[in-house]
């Protein structure tokens, strides 16, 4: 009988992954428990994907109901958990018209598509200029790595797409230094998630709307990882009132079943003809069913209240923490995606934070080599957070 341990991923596995040593095998809620038996809080959620917990039961039966109907059908037809969960967002964001798509990095890479190609349609092809920012990510797709802003994804694979810019963070100066009747679009996470979760200025995100406005430029929000409640409001757009013409969507949309969304008005919906662009799993009527139960919880006001109540007891948790140990210099990010940067004596060291939390039965992420990351459950029970806190002091102070 075959062992699965840690050593067979380096003998049969690609290996552009670098695993924790232990591997889960079971999770309910926010705990995860390994090969071993061992427990673990899990406030890393699959990287903010998992928001209603692990197998959550209501999750599970919706799940198991449409397995037992259909699964795929392809796009050569549509299904009733399509349309129910297309009509859900529409009805509950600024959006008139949605695509499925599988992943983030699809979704980015359909609305960039759908950006470039609504300017072609509207404005001729010499409209094609895409700005973004400094530490942006975006995805994986030689499309989305190129418009990221960290080369060390996007190095490496040959010419990169053309006209593509990009300037510093919060720097609306910047922005209106580049931005002309070239530019096509403007793509932005609200917050920066990957590069140290770094919240953009409402005043910032403002303006931006008024430039791409002026310039006849569409604004894209890139809500893959601050989407469907993670920051405590549905859509962070809503938060900072400022809207997008193009918003993508995917991890929490699906609570872990693969699924991205790109929404948009109708006018630059009708830049995807029939043909333009396509995708064979996307909008599968599994994810759909599991999504449109996913945003009927996490959409009610009340559940993002609560989110919000979460995120001040975390933050006064760690600030707690930093009173006793003095390893941060500053704890910052929205709703439940929060992120602690490690004072200079430590620069470069948060991934070694993350073996010794694991060590002591708690899952937590990085955002970059200075920062760790905190994107627990958006349902986390007040004892489940308060031990996950207990188990990080216990590693902070060995």
């Amino acid at each position: 009988m075959t062992q699965y341990t840690r050593e067979l991923f380096d003998q049969v596995m690609i290996q552009n992954y670098t695993p924790a040593d232990f591997i889960p095998v079971k999770g309910k809620g926010c705990r995860i428990w390994d090969q071993n038996g061992k427990e673990y809080i899990d406030f890393t959620s699959g990287i903010a994907v998992t928001s209603l917990g692990h197998c959550p039961d209501e999750i599970v039966e919706i799940l198991q109901r449409q397995g037992q109907k259909l699964w795929h059908s392809s796009n050569w037809f549509t299904s009733e958990p399509t349309l129910a969960l297309a009509s859900k967002l529409v009805e509950k964001t600024f959006a008139d018209r949605v695509m499925f798509v599988n992943s983030g990095a699809e979704a980015n890479e359909a609305a960039l598509k759908l950006a470039r190609r609504y300017a072609v349609d509207h404005f001729g092809y010499q409209k094609s200029k895409i700005i973004s920012f400094k530490q942006s990510f975006h995805g994986r797709t030689f499309f989305t790595v190129s418009v990221g802003g960290q080369t060390k994804y996007s190095d490496g694979f040959g010419p990169k797409p053309a006209d593509i810019i990009h300037i510093p963070f919060n720097d609306l100066n910047a922005a209106k230094a580049v931005i002309d009747e070239q530019t096509c679009a403007v793509i932005i996470e609200p917050i920066q998630g990957e590069s140290g979760v770094i919240p953009a200025n409402k005043a910032f995100l403002l303006g931006l709307r008024e430039l791409c406005s002026q310039y006849n430029a569409l604004l894209i929000f890139d809500e893959v990882q601050t989407g469907v409640g993670r920051i405590g409001h549905f859509y962070a757009y809503m938060k900072y009132d400022v809207v997008p013409d193009i918003l993508t969507s995917a991890k929490a949309l699906g609570n872990g079943f693969p699924i991205g969304a790109i929404l948009t008005t109708d006018i630059i919906a009708r830049s995807f003809a029939p043909g333009v662009h396509g995708t064979t799993f996307g909008g599968n009527p599994l994810a759909c069913a599991v999504a449109a139960k996913v945003v009927d919880t996490i959409s009610e006001a009340k559940f993002l209240e609560n989110v919000r109540q979460i995120s001040a007891r975390l933050i006064k948790g760690l600030e707690q923490i930093n009173q006793q140990y003095q390893l941060f210099k500053d704890i910052r990010g929205e709703g439940l995606l929060i992120g602690a940067e490690l004072i200079d004596k430590y620069h470069g060291q948060a991934s070694e934070f993350v073996k010794k939390a694991a060590n002591n039965g708690l899952m937590i992420l990085v955002a970059g080599p200075n920062v760790l990351r905190f994107t627990p459950a958006l349902n986390i029970t007040e004892q489940e957070l308060e031990l996950g806190l207990a188990r990080l002091a216990n590693s902070l102070m060995s």
